[in-house]
């Protein structure tokens, strides 16, 4: 499901497998290319929990930034699989609107947090000062700030490697989010 192969089976990339069917029941196509590099992997997802944990990111507002994120850069990977857990975290015309760039259903926070995260996405040399300033308008540190810059710029990475090598949403991932959401996404690569 992407363009380069998975690679010879190794004790690795069978933890990674492992991992996934542990917790979404199944063997997802992300990890099949990054089973190519399993440390990397998990170095990346370290560093964002890292960049993350100062602050202390719920379900909602991690999947608010990777949603925000990842519809502006036209990734329907993590875009499927991100809206369908902020549909879980929230409800579903929330997370559908997160994905159009409406952000309908969030505190002014967390339209700060969506709209900082969508410049990042689609031109950070475009940024201003006053881009900054809407976040801490909002109530969040220079700190924050941040953290949150750098935890999407990890999700860009993350996003990119995949994009361009292929990956295809898993269909469970098509199959498991609501109508609205899987309308929604109709950008990026087809579901493999």
């Amino acid at each position: 499901m992407a363009f380069v192969d998975p690679p010879p089976h190794g004790p690795d990339a069978q933890r990674l497998y492992d991992d996934d069917v542990a917790t979404v029941g199944y063997v997802m196509n992300a990890s099949r290319l990054w089973a190519h590099q399993p440390a990397s992997s998990d170095a990346l997802f370290a560093l964002m929990e890292q960049a993350a944990a100062p602050l202390a990111l719920d379900r909602r507002r991690r999947g608010i930034l990777v949603a925000a994120c990842a519809s502006t850069m036209g990734d329907s990977y993590c875009s499927l699989a991100w809206g369908g857990r902020l549909a879980a975290a929230s409800d579903t015309d929330t997370a559908v609107s997160v994905l159009l760039g409406g952000d309908q259903g969030l505190t002014t926070a967390e339209r700060a947090m969506a709209g900082w995260a969508r410049a990042v996405a689609r031109d950070p040399n475009a940024t201003v000062r006053a881009d900054v300033q809407v976040l801490r308008d909002a109530g969040f540190s220079d700190g924050d700030v941040f953290a949150i810059t750098l935890f999407v710029a990890l999700r860009i990475a993350y996003s990119t490697v995949n994009d361009a090598l292929g990956a295809r949403p898993d269909a469970a991932l098509r199959d498991a989010a609501p109508a609205p959401l899987r309308d929604a996404v109709d950008y990026g690569r087809p579901v493999g």
